[in-house]
């Protein structure tokens, strides 16, 4: 049986994650995941891929505020889960570019502070539409300020099986998943084309890509050659290295750790197997 065994959120693209035992499913993906971003001084969106300080900016989420705990200096922020704001700006990731909410000067100073660049917050509203890139889509689907889509799957078996090849196991953070499940053999999500959560219909997209941050431990922002040497020993194609299935959806509802993945079909393309 597939099972869930960990589900995160990422309020906050590219920092700290979230782990929780319940999360609703919404049009874009988990509930809060990835509504608000870092932008710099030309609207583009930041990342640990530039500044592996964001990994020492945890998360967490109570009834009014999200809040932002700066692990180095101890010190923190609430941000209000309704948000008030400066007013709109149009914001760019990857090759989209959407409209989002700017936060208040006294927040943007806080982050300028705490990463030691110049950056804004934004918040995506309801009503800014994101499209999946077109020929993945199936329903019209939208995500948040994720890459590229509004779900990463990671079979723990996967790690596992990573772990026992490197020398010092990596966590599963370093891969950034919504959903981890159990049950199946390493990398059986390669081969996942479609399933369902409490009836959310669920579809395998495309393997995940996977860049630099992948080497870039959370505890301390520190930075190494692993998992990604070892990773391209076995998981490369077309000069790129493969970890984890994106997934779109259709559907909205809870989903728990302990819920079953039901699985309705798998794939043979060989374009998505990695030997």
């Amino acid at each position: 049986m597939l099972q869930i065994t960990e589900l995160y959120i990422y309020p906050i693209k590219s920092m700290g994650g979230i782990r929780l035992n319940e999360a609703m499913v919404t049009d874009r993906g988990l509930q809060y995941d990835r509504r608000w971003m870092l932008i710099d001084d030309n609207n583009r969106f930041i990342s640990q891929r530039e500044c592996s300080q964001m990994a020492l900016l945890k998360t967490a989420i109570n009834d009014s505020y999200l809040v932002v705990t700066n692990n180095v200096t101890n010190t923190s922020i609430n941000i209000p889960l309704t948000t008030r704001s400066k007013g709109f700006i149009q914001v760019t990731i990857w090759d989209d570019s959407c409209v989002s909410v700017l936060m208040r000067d006294e927040i943007n100073a806080w982050f300028t502070k705490a990463l030691g660049i110049s950056v804004r917050l934004v918040y995506m509203p309801d009503d800014s539409q994101r499209l999946v890139e077109e020929k993945y889509a199936k329903h019209n689907d939208i995500t948040s300020f994720s890459d590229a889509f509004p779900f990463l799957l990671i079979g723990q078996s996967s790690l596992d099986d990573l772990n026992t090849r490197l020398d010092n196991a990596v966590q599963i953070d370093r891969f950034r998943p919504n959903i981890v499940f159990s049950g199946a053999a390493p990398y059986c999500e390669d081969t996942i084309d479609s399933f369902t959560i409490n009836n959310i219909n669920f579809n395998g997209a495309k393997l995940c890509a996977r860049c630099n941050m992948i080497t870039i431990n959370q505890n301390d922002s520190t930075s190494a050659k692993e998992p990604t040497k070892t990773l391209a020993r076995y998981r490369r194609r077309d000069n790129k290295i493969y970890f984890g299935q994106n997934l779109i959806h259709n559907g909205s509802g809870k989903i728990s750790v302990g819920d079953e993945l039901h699985l309705i079909s798998t794939h043979t393309d060989q374009r998505f197997i990695i030997a």
